[in-house]
């Protein structure tokens, strides 16, 4: 028998122009897992937060997971996991990918490392298309190697790890407002204009080469989305006015959290990053809306080993 205890972190998905293909992960906020090994057969999940979670197994974003794992090495076992903490699903910051990441990296510390940080990312995506019916890693590749990824393929998968700047702090609102990823999703149009697309490919390549540059000013004017905001952000109420407010009290850039309602800002220092929180949070207030906020460092670190 052997058990292992993992802490996954938050992630955002697509940091505006990036959509699918990129994601930054959150420091200290996550999720952890505690995860025992023994002979046999078998996965067991028990849940000892007050996050509601499903009930069977099948409906768990861990058990593909871990049926990947075994599928990819050859390997068997019994598996049992407690979930010891959970983002509460819909948050915005990457839950099912938080689980998803803790259940790949997990494994693996049980059996020995037999995969690699990018094969880790591919059984993790397993959760993630039971999650939202689709395989992306915008949010389970971060959350599993840390700092920010960009995903150059899926056909094979091709990671990017791409510098972090210094002192860069997110800032996450959560409205408590649903909107599913399906709808997210179907709002979208099948086809994209040239222009959208090309005004897409200047900003992505604008993002990364500012990051590489340390130029924050270019990362803020790069994360412009042409081709999902301006469908999805009538989700969300007066999205253009508390884009607004959001730079005006400093933030960097604001775009929309993955599919949504959650949205994003981006901040050079943790005293902005905390004031433009505030900002957003009265937006919210102001229509009557109750919100959650996260303000967090952009981790450089992904998954990794708790003691037990």
């Amino acid at each position: 028998m052997k058990t292992v205890r993992v802490f996954a972190p938050a992630s955002v998905a697509n940091m505006g122009c990036g959509f699918d293909v990129m994601g930054f992960a959150l420091d200290d906020i996550g999720d952890i897992l505690e995860m025992t090994a023994t002979d046999g057969e078998g996965i067991a999940i028990t849940n000892r937060t007050d996050i509601p979670l499903p009930e069977d197994i099948e409906a768990n974003v861990i058990t593909p997971v871990i049926r990947k794992f075994f599928e990819m090495t050859g390997l068997s076992g019994h598996i049992d996991v407690s979930v010891c903490r959970k983002i509460f699903p819909g948050s915005g910051i990457g839950s099912s990918a938080a689980s998803s990441a803790a259940a790949a990296f997990g494994m693996n510390e049980l059996f020995g490392r037999p995969l690699s940080g990018d094969d880790l990312v591919v059984c993790a995506m397993e959760g993630e298309n039971l999650a939202s019916g689709g395989y992306h890693a915008d949010n389970a590749a971060p959350a599993l190697l840390g700092g920010i990824i960009l995903i150059r393929g899926y056909e094979p998968l091709d990671l990017v790890r791409l510098p972090v700047p210094d002192d860069f702090y997110c800032t996450v609102v959560h409205p408590r407002i649903v909107v599913s990823t399906k709808a997210a999703r179907d709002v979208l149009p099948k086809s994209v204009p040239m222009h959208d697309a090309v005004c897409q490919w200047g900003n992505v390549g604008g993002l990364v080469a500012g990051l590489y540059s340390g130029d924050i000013a270019l990362v803020g004017r790069s994360m412009k989305d042409s081709v999902a905001e301006p469908y999805r952000k009538h989700f969300i109420p007066d999205f253009d006015d508390l884009r607004e407010a959001a730079l005006k009290a400093g933030a960097i850039a604001m775009n929309i959290s993955g599919s949504g309602p959650s949205v994003f800002s981006l901040s050079a220092d943790l005293e902005t990053a905390r004031k433009v929180g505030a900002v957003m949070r009265e937006h919210f207030s102001e229509r009557e809306i109750r919100s959650d906020i996260y303000v967090a460092k952009v981790a450089s670190t992904g998954a990794r080993p708790l003691e037990p």
